[in-house]
């Protein structure tokens, strides 16, 4: 008597839409990680220039007397003394990663009363506040 035995080449229908639905829901689980970790980034680095450019208006300020007139001179660049790229508290205008420009007022709302920015948010400002502190913050909606 010969008993005869069956060889599986492959995977049956079955076994395959195990798989695609397993890798289905990591993929649901896992793709809203990397969008947020891009606005992460961009907040971080908001953060970062706000709290660097603050610092040099208060050196400018400890020099001066006062913070620096933006409105007026702007930036400024190299071969204009008394601006802040003049005078070499920074190298070049900073731009705004959320508007993608560097206009003291239209992109960073700078406060010359107290040497502040507020950054513009652009197309972010619908869903995020601007914390000093915290950088771009998810706005609850209250």
């Amino acid at each position: 008597m010969s008993v005869r035995r069956s060889i599986r080449k492959g995977f049956t229908l079955v076994e395959i839409l195990i798989v695609v639905v397993i890798l289905g829901i990591l993929a649901a689980i896992v793709v809203p990680q990397f969008a947020s970790a891009s606005n992460d980034a961009k907040s971080g680095n908001m953060l970062s220039q706000v709290q660097t450019l603050e610092n040099q208006f208060e050196l400018w300020r400890a020099r001066h007397g006062t913070y620096p007139d933006l409105a007026t001179d702007g930036w400024g660049d190299k071969e204009t003394p008394g601006t802040m790229i003049g005078d070499g508290y920074i190298k070049s205008a900073p731009v705004n990663p959320l508007t993608g420009g560097s206009d003291p007022a239209d992109d960073w709302g700078y406060d010359r009363t107290d040497g502040t920015l507020t950054p513009a948010l652009g197309d972010y400002d619908d869903e995020y506040n601007w914390d000093p502190d915290k950088g771009l913050v998810k706005d609850d909606g209250e």
